[in-house]
């Protein structure tokens, strides 16, 4: 084995591992140069951990001759059996390196060893990646070879987890990035504060479908539930609009208690308006659905929320005061589809329309009056879908009107 070879792929490292595109590249390249070392290598594994409000962590899975499977494990994974018999759980909790020769006896005291055993491992060492930040990861190394590790492979494995925990803590972190951005607001404009649209007054001008809902009777609600279920009956509510939302090509850009605003980004041609609002319109009328299906009867009054829908040119950027800024949409379209939204409880209806977005959908909405909405001029002609009946009053229209 050549002395220079270790030292050449811990350079390697140090350096920031700069071949690689992925993190997946990282491990097998790393692998594969470990190969090169002399170090008969047969599966590595790093367990990377995460801040992510579903996610515990990531592992990333190497085998000769397989590649790199990438795969995801929830919160409620710590809490199983067995992940608290295993080593990784160990390190976790230690800091220390687990080191077993499977050949050997008394080598079971992990679950994981015995099956390892059943793939003709000889050898096993988990090392701790220790982050910067103070927090421990791990990577774990497996041979098949009969002899196991030598002394000088142990060594060079060990050798390699300091700098491997740098590289490993850069993509970390931008994942974390990533996944904070993405959680808080939405793929899209995560992309576009990672791409460096950080300045206030950064905006554009784009054409969205906008998507405006609220509950109705939140405020009675709030005074009648406890605060625990009444944050989990906004989560359930809201697990009812937004996988809908992400699955049409929406994207959520706030929450306002009890409200939601969403927009669906569309070319400004009238074919791709056409099928964005139609889109929009399915997405809403499966929304409605779920919450119904959520109903139970201590809380029925849930099945009273509203979606307004329209389609404009919004201003989409940054906005807000120094060192707090929001990147969201405002503008006359956005205000339009607030006022609507406000209709809805005095119509007695769940989706409602302005007659922009309504034009697109052909005879699937049809008109429920003409109103005058606080800050527009004009009067605006109102939508709804067919089978939500106008019950409103003429009194009731007066008083909506009014607000």
């Amino acid at each position: 084995m050549s002395d220079t070879l270790p030292g050449a792929v811990i350079n390697w490292l140090i350096e920031g591992a700069r071949s690689a595109r992925v993190p997946q590249d990282v491990l097998s390249q790393l692998c594969d140069r470990l190969l090169a070392c002399g170090i008969p290598l047969w599966r590595v594994a790093v367990f990377v951990r995460t801040l992510h409000p579903d996610l515990m962590g990531r592992r990333f899975l190497w085998r000769q001759g397989a590649g790199v499977q990438v795969s995801e494990a929830p919160h409620a994974v710590t809490r199983g059996e067995d992940f608290q018999q295993n080593p990784v759980a160990r390190i976790y909790s230690t800091g220390l390196a687990i080191r077993r020769r499977l050949d050997a006896q008394g080598a079971d005291d992990f679950p994981i060893l015995r099956e390892l055993r059943g793939d003709h491992v000889t050898d096993y060492l988990a090392c701790p990646l220790h982050f910067a930040n103070g927090e421990t990861h791990v990577v774990t190394w497996t041979t098949r070879a009969a002899s196991g590790f030598s002394d000088q492979h142990i060594g060079i494995l060990e050798a390699v987890a300091a700098p491997l925990a740098r590289v490993a803590e850069v993509w970390a972190l931008r994942r974390m990035a990533t996944t904070l951005l993405d959680t808080y607001v939405g793929h899209q404009t995560g992309e576009r504060i990672l791409a460096g649209r950080i300045r206030r007054g950064d905006t554009e001008t784009i054409h969205a479908v906008i998507w405006l809902s609220d509950m109705r009777g939140f405020t009675a609600l709030a005074d009648r539930l406890p605060p625990q279920v009444l944050v989990d009956l906004l989560n359930r509510y809201f697990d009812c609009q937004v996988p809908v939302i992400a699955a049409h090509g929406g994207e959520v850009l706030k929450f306002m208690g009890d409200g939601l605003l969403a927009i669906f980004p569309v070319a400004r041609d009238d074919g791709a308006v056409v099928a964005a609002c139609r889109n929009v319109l399915q997405a809403a009328g499966e929304a409605r659905a779920n919450v119904t299906a959520m109903t139970t009867p201590q809380d029925s009054a849930r099945q009273r929320f509203a979606i307004a829908l329209h389609v404009g040119d919004v201003l989409y950027g940054n906005i807000g005061g120094a060192n707090r800024l929001d990147f969201t949409c405002i503008g006359p379209a956005v205000n339009l589809a607030a006022r609507i939204e406000k209709l809805a409880a005095g119509l007695r209806r769940t989706i409602l329309a302005s007659a922009e977005f309504a034009r697109h959908c052909g005879e699937a909405l049809t008109p429920v009056g003409d109103f005058v909405l606080r800050g527009f001029d004009a009067g605006q002609t109102v939508f709804g879908l067919a089978d939500e009946a106008a019950a409103a009053s003429e009194t009731d229209r007066n008083d909506c009107a009014a607000r």
